[in-house]
């Protein structure tokens, strides 16, 4: 709030000599008082002072005028704050009015200026404001101070706002962390837009007027560099936003200023070259003093433009926070932009170079969009020679920033400078006719992606160059050109490597025209295309289309028998306009396509080139387009003469029963047919073809005898499942049950052939036969027969036990142990690279499998626990696995998943405990139970910082884990120690994810002698508390090393010394009145210190009684019974919370005496610590 300016206004920093309190003439509204903030103790008295400052504001002519804005009625009046959050409908007006209110009373409509200021920085307290009028006083500035009062406890800045000595009070307790420029949510965002546009349309409203009074302008500008130097991050950050943006504002009027007076200029000399007969001496006169006007004006403009940049810019654009830095950046790109004559030299430019070395992304960020927006102007270009020069190292290094949108900046920067340096020589016409440009562009863009050797992915070097060289880029035509040329025309042929690379580039450059979306990694989600991108799009496709449709039959034909080439090659057609095949009557195309397909298929046997291949067709053959009959012919051709080159190979191979033909050739012929045939089985339905007991033969066989080749059994194994799935496909709503059971005895047939294949000799069979059984149980598992039941019941299949068992010993087999022996082999050292990475990625895709499995609830999630105890060790190669696997089952089910967790750390646990001697327990220093530590940190880690997210299922594990601890517990005598005590240290790194109400349970469960009724946390030996009891409260002397878990834990339950005698209270043990002087203790209201006890008293007391005693005077600040939160905590932790718990009460009493001792001690009542709030 804002107090008008007063006599009285006179607050103890403000009585110094340099300040003298001539006010401004009162307003005849305002009562003539101004309240001192140093008399402001009590929150009531401050909510008094705000209202009455608001009054005050409120009653002012300025504020009556306001109030009268819409046809004459009189509304609610409101602030200019208020306005800005309102939104830019009623900002044009209200500024209007502010400077209709200026020109009738400026201090009045100034203060309310001043205080917009100040409320937009989140502060809530007051200004005051007094007038100087010395100038000449040496030691005004040395008063201008920021000080704290600590008798008030409010915060005091004073500064100079020309022609104001202004003091801004505030509360201390002022949250720097929030205010409004910082808050989230989209109100916010709005409210800091309005902030911006109400500056600029001031200043626009105030440009042919009041803005050159030297009054408003110089009172603004003083406030805000006075502002801009406080140490408050809120009026910092607020201020310098609100300097820069008039800066900004001021920019665009110099701009204007600048045009006007050019036109006078032209007018003048016109009006001057005019023959002297016709010309009058007015007219001249009258353009002259324009001209001098505009001269004037701009030369205020400068000044206010150089007292800005000097007196904020300067002192904030190296702040501390990086916002304030951010936006000091931001601003100065747009006046190098906006007023080149300006600000475009290098006393400017060495900014924005010096803040391409910031440390924060956001700042470099800013520097790098201006530098784009300079570098776009070509006029502007020549001027940058010496920033060039002198930056262009760091900006070439900041494609390789470690923040994403900095590289990306970054690169754009450069690519723009490349294109104007390049543009800047004299232009010569490239030789080589229609397309020399663009070839030499191709073969410079395919040399930079070989010899870089920075990554093969040349689909984000496409990516990166989109923005840039999208029409370059969707040069096809040149593309396929420089692929067809001849070899013997002189030095135009690419080398085989040039060929690959330009195929590469062609796929890539057709898939970011037809998809429209980046590459994965490149931005965080699918970009949503605007009208006129998705019309973009779709011309690039008919372009695409049009283009390839006859151009790609001749590149098939040229490179058929190149595998990489044609894998990639037969990946257009899935971005074609199929029906252009149609429109443009371009069936024969068609053909000649179909044609080639099918000579790679029957010359290759590369899988990529075959499911290229394959998906092809499935593409081409769907049912809605024009062509489907065509090219479904062409299918069936095909595909029936591989049956029959299958048929025949059958009939060779089978020689007699229990034998088969053993020659190589045959083998490979065999093994090329089959590849072929499961190639176009899994995109297309061949059950026609009965290939289903062609293929089991070789897999009954194989079980039989196992003396097949592996080369027949891999395409076997994938043939038979897709015979499989296409049947399971068929089954229908209306398919009768007769026909489900010769299926069903199919299904559990091969589920047996896959599971035996689990143990085969050959590691490519059982890897997958594993693949395969893993998608099929999660395919049978799930199935949705087109909504029929029967189908559901009879083909429906989830693994038993036995089955679970041996998918685990599989993946601990073949995944964690083969890792282990293979980094204790010295020989793996010297095995190539790429064959390390081709295992590792194997072994991902087994585990990946296997966890499908335990996600989609078909293997019991408590089988997870035994994937769990490799996260740690295993962290490099399957850490991203298991923490996924973690998260999708605590999602499905947080409770389960949190016992899995907790499995876990009871078998690693137990495990330890069985390795080490009985005798002398539980080694807490040796690795294996570091280990377990670890494990349980990082377990700890996964819940995040969402404490009441993770509330139920951390609270499990502690239920589960003191259980656990006390297992075994015997003896009602405190005497015997639980075998699993020891667990306490492990399940002690989840405490910090308890919420300090669960912590207080945690601690009771453990203490308390109350059997707990069901659904609470239950031990079905209650004598194991009688010496957890005892334990608690007796001293730490009396008891063995053996049992410093139990403290531990405990310690790890306790954060403060408050929670500690929570708990001691809870259970009764204080003191009784009449033993000892401990229960009486003096309380100061000011430090709230723990009371002193005498040496005598401190040594005649039981070791029970001192801790009690220490702990009294924090237990006695809990005085409020919250029965809600205990209500609470039983509605939300079941579990946890005792269900039939009784609210226990101290019946002793605690005596306190008054601070001053002169008053009756009080006897407080009875004290509940259960559920109290110990915070308060």
């Amino acid at each position: 709030m804002i107090a008008e300016p007063n006599a009285a206004s006179t607050l103890p920093s403000q009585k110094e000599n340099a300040v003298h309190d001539e006010t401004v003439p009162e307003s005849p509204t305002q009562n003539g008082t101004c309240v001192r903030n140093g008399n402001l103790k009590t929150p009531r008295e401050k909510r008094k002072v705000r209202e009455q400052c608001e009054n005050i504001r409120r009653n002012s002519p300025a504020s009556r005028r306001v109030s009268q804005l819409q046809n004459g009625e009189v509304v609610e009046a409101v602030t200019l704050f208020e306005v800005v959050s309102m939104g830019k409908q009623a900002m044009q007006s209200v500024v209007v009015d502010w400077v209709e209110a200026y020109k009738q009373d400026r201090n009045v409509a100034l203060l309310d200026l001043i205080n917009f200021f100040i409320q937009c920085s989140g502060c809530q307290g007051m200004v005051t404001a007094e007038m100087f009028q010395s100038l000449y006083k040496k030691d005004v500035m040395q008063k201008m101070t920021e000080t704290f009062d600590k008798e008030t406890g409010l915060q005091y800045k004073k500064f100079m706002a020309y022609p104001w000595i202004l003091t801004v009070t505030w509360p201390m307790d002022m949250d720097n962390e929030d205010y409004p420029l910082i808050r989230t949510g989209p109100y916010w965002k709005k409210f800091k837009a309005n902030f911006c546009e109400f500056i600029a349309v001031l200043v626009q409203q105030c440009q042919c007027s009041i803005l050159y009074d030297n009054y408003l302008m110089d009172t603004i500008i003083s406030l805000l560099t006075g502002l801009a130097d406080s140490m408050v991050r809120a009026f910092r950050h607020t201020s310098t936003l609100a300097a820069m943006k008039l800066l900004t504002a001021v920019v665009s009027v110099h701009l204007n200023l600048d045009v006007n007076k050019h036109n006078a200029q032209r007018l003048y000399e016109v009006e001057k070259k005019r023959l002297s007969g016709k010309r009058t001496s007015y007219r001249l006169d009258q353009l002259e003093r324009k001209r001098k006007e505009y001269e004037h004006k701009l030369l205020e403009i400068q000044n206010m433009m150089n007292a800005i940049f000097k007196g904020t810019f300067l002192t904030r654009y190296r702040d501390v926070i990086p916002e304030i830095r951010a936006t000091c950046m931001e601003e100065i790109g747009n006046w190098i932009k906006t007023c080149p004559d300006a600000f475009l030299n290098d006393s400017y430019l060495k900014y924005v170079g010096w803040m391409l070395y910031d440390k924060q992304a956001e700042v470099r960020l800013k520097c790098l969009l201006g530098l784009q927006g300079i570098y776009s102007r070509k006029e502007l270009v020549s001027r940058m020679d010496l920033f060039t020069n002198r930056f262009k190292d760091r900006i070439v290094s900041m494609p390789l920033d470690k923040d994403h949108e900095v590289a990306v900046q970054a690169m754009k920067l450069l690519m723009l400078m490349s294109q104007l340096l390049s543009h800047g020589g004299d232009k010569v016409q490239p030789k080589g006719g229609k397309f020399g440009a663009s070839t030499d562009q191709l073969k410079r863009l395919i040399h930079f992606f070989l010899e870089s050797e920075l990554h093969k992915h040349v689909t984000y070097l496409v990516d990166s160059l989109w923005d840039w060289a999208g029409k370059f880029l969707k040069d096809w035509e040149c593309m396929t050109t420089l692929l067809l040329k001849n070899a013997e025309e002189a030095g135009e042929a690419l080398s085989d490597a040039q060929e690959s690379a330009l195929i590469e580039i062609i796929l890539a450059t057709v898939r970011e025209a037809a998809e429209g979306h980046p590459p994965v990694g490149r931005g965080a989600a699918k970009k949503i295309l605007s009208v006129k991108e998705k019309k973009i799009q779709l011309e690039d496709c008919t372009k695409i289309t049009e283009h390839f449709i006859m151009v790609l039959p001749q590149l098939l034909a040229k490179y058929s028998t190149d595998a990489q080439k044609v894998a990639n090659l037969l990946q257009i057609p899935q971005y074609y306009d199929l029906d252009v095949y149609s429109t443009g009557h371009l069936e024969k195309h068609l053909d000649a396509l179909l044609r080639e397909i099918k000579d790679i298929v029957a010359k290759h046997s590369d899988m990529s080139v075959l499911e290229a291949s394959s998906r092809t067709y499935y593409i081409l053959c769907r049912e809605e387009i024009a062509i489907y009959s065509q090219v479904d012919c062409a299918r069936t051709q095909m595909i029936d003469e591989l049956m029959k080159q299958l048929n025949q190979l059958l009939d060779c191979f089978w020689q007699k029963e229990g034998g088969f033909c053993m020659d190589a050739g045959e083998i490979s012929r065999m093994h090329s047919t089959l590849r072929r045939v499961a190639a176009f089985h899994n995109a297309h339905d061949l059950t026609k073809w009965n290939l289903y007991d062609k293929t089991l033969r070789f897999l009954v066989f194989e079980t039989e005898h196992g003396s097949l080749p592996v080369l027949i059994i891999l395409p076997a194994l994938q043939c038979t499942y897709f015979s499989l799935l296409w049947q399971l496909a068929a089954v229908s709503e209306n398919s009768p049950k007769e026909t489900l059971f010769p299926l069903r005895r199919q299904l559990r047939h091969f589920s047996q052939i896959c599971t035996c294949f689990l143990h085969h000799k050959e590691k490519d069979v059982r890897e997958k036969a594993f693949m395969i059984l893993c998608d099929w149980l999660l395919i049978l598992s799930h199935l949705d027969s087109n909504n029929n039941e029967d189908a559901v019941g009879l083909l429906g299949y989830l693994p038993n036990t036995e089955l679970q068992e041996k998918l685990f010993s599989f993946i601990q087999e073949h995944v964690f142990m083969d890792g282990e022996e293979e980094k204790k082999d010295l020989a793996e050292e010297e095995k190539d690279e790429a064959c390390k990475l081709d295992d590792l990625h194997k072994k991902r895709s087994l585990l990946a499998a296997y966890c499908k499995l335990i996600v989609y609830n078909v293997v019991e999630m408590t089988a997870a626990a035994e994937i769990y105890k490799y996260y740690v060790k295993t962290y490099s190669d399957f850490g991203d696995i298991i923490k996924e696997t973690l998260s999708k089952t605590r999602y499905n089910d947080k409770i389960q998943s949190a016992k899995t967790l907790i499995l876990c750390l009871q078998q690693l646990f137990q495990t330890h405990a069985e390795s080490q001697d009985s005798s002398n327990g539980v080694d807490f220093s040796s690795p294996s139970f570091a280990n377990i530590k670890e494990l349980a940190r990082r377990f700890s880690l996964t819940f995040g910082w969402d404490q009441v997210k993770s509330r139920e299922s951390i609270a499990m594990i502690h239920k589960e884990g003191i259980e656990f601890a006390f297992q075994g517990a015997t003896g009602g005598d405190g005497k015997c120690l639980p075998p699993n005590l020891s667990f306490l240290l492990i399940i002690s790194e989840f405490s910090n994810k308890l919420l300090k109400p669960d912590k207080r349970l945690v601690i009771t469960s453990l203490v308390s002698a109350v059997q707990f009724g069901s659904g609470s946390l239950h031990f079905r030996d209650t004598s194991r508390y009688s010496y957890l009891q005892r334990y608690i409260t007796e001293p730490l002397a009396c008891r063995g090393d053996k049992w410093q878990p139990l403290v531990w834990y405990r310690n790890s339950l306790l954060s403060n010394e408050d929670e500690q005698s929570s708990v001691l209270g809870s259970l009764g043990e204080w003191p009784p009145v009449g033993s000892s002087k401990t229960s009486s203790f003096k309380r100061k209201l000011s430090n709230g210190s723990v009371p002193e006890t005498s040496q005598t008293e401190a040594g005649s007391k039981a070791p029970e009684q001192q801790c009690v005693s220490q702990l009294s005077s924090a237990a006695g600040k809990s005085r409020k019974r919250l029965k809600s939160q205990e209500m609470h905590l039983q509605e939300h932790l079941p579990f946890l919370c005792p269900g039939g718990m009784r609210r226990r009460y101290c019946k002793d009493e605690v005596k306190t005496e008054d601070v001053s001792e002169e008053g009756p001690e009080d006897t407080v009542e009875d004290v509940d610590v259960i559920g109290t709030d110990q915070d308060s």
